[in-house]
């Protein structure tokens, strides 16, 4: 048993981000980021006709050999999930649900399914659809990349402000395109049917797309379509702004803690006097960004906050 948990534990240091010195999870990490490049070339040289004839065949083989690499690193993800969650009661069905579990299986569910829909002939034509998954192998590559990391937290923190914003966006959108309506129908009648087809007028200028081929005629629709131009730009630069923030945020948080952990001395062996001095220090460097402290063990600081 005792050699079993060894083993598990072996495996699953080699799945995850290699550490410092671990040559094996380095390799492993290399060569799935190295199966992921592939794939992704290979989906770019598919599309031309001259070379998918020619080496259809090597990239049938490349693709086998990569869901069966990808299905065994999978399946070693789930077997090792209870030392990734070890305070779950389920960790493998926790893993299962995880962002990440999913952009797994889908990654190399599409050269399973046809495989259990044979029987409808007509229904194999839309597992082409599924070969788009292969693209979502990239986002595998933020297992290996602190920077991806940094913008799923970014993202995931930001999450009520992002939901607020792109909801603020749908019922301007919908008010510009009644306004839109209810002032160009009754001239453009084949540009403006209906509320919902003036849906495209109005996306297209708040975003500050403009394709040109729906626009007004009147003078209050001019009018109208200048304003909404100008409220587009301020409307996409909310989320901008808020990811921006975020970003801010996280990258000023990880200067502070990669200079505290500089700065931070082995503790063991200093008297009570060399404590205080180094609480004193550590408070000093922590004003620097703002943060509120007072010299109390034991206790995180905030921004803003007493710590």
């Amino acid at each position: 048993m005792k050699k079993y948990q060894s083993i598990k534990k072996r495996v699953f240091e080699i799945i995850s981000k290699a550490e410092d010195g671990d040559r094996v999870s380095a390799v492993f990490d290399w060569c799935i980021m190295g199966l992921i490049a592939l794939s992704v070339l290979t989906i770019i040289l598919e599309s031309f006709a001259s070379i998918y004839n020619q080496w259809h065949p090597v990239f049938h083989v490349l693709e086998v050999i990569t869901v069966i690499v990808f299905t065994v690193e999978y399946l070693l993800r789930i077997w090792t999930a209870d030392l990734l969650y070890p305070e779950s009661k389920h960790p493998r069905l926790r893993y299962c649900f995880s962002f990440m579990a999913v952009i797994d299986l889908l990654a190399i569910v599409h050269l399973y399914l046809p495989v259990f829909f044979v029987a409808d002939l007509r229904f194999l034509r839309m597992m082409r659809l599924f070969r788009l998954f292969r693209l979502l192998r990239v986002f595998k590559l933020g297992r290996y990349f602190e920077a991806f990391q940094v913008i799923v937290r970014v993202i995931r923190e930001s999450g009520p402000q992002l939901v607020m914003s792109v909801v603020i966006c749908f019922f301007v959108i919908l008010f510009s395109a009644i306004v839109m309506y209810t002032v160009e129908h009754p001239v453009q009648p084949e540009q403006f049917p209906n509320v919902i087809s003036s849906l495209w007028w109005a996306m297209c200028t708040l975003t500050t797309v403009g394709y040109g081929d729906v626009y007004p005629i009147t003078a209050v629709g001019r009018l109208f379509a200048s304003f909404i131009s100008l409220v587009g730009i301020g409307i996409i630069a909310i989320p901008t702004g808020i990811i921006a923030a975020g970003f801010n945020h996280a990258i000023g948080h990880q200067e502070v803690i990669e200079e505290m952990e500089a700065l931070l001395p082995p503790v063991e062996g200093l008297n009570e006097q060399e404590l205080l001095l180094l609480e004193a220090e550590v408070s000093k460097q922590l004003s620097r960004y703002g943060y509120v402290t007072t010299i109390t063990a034991g206790k995180n600081a905030e921004p803003g906050k007493d710590a």
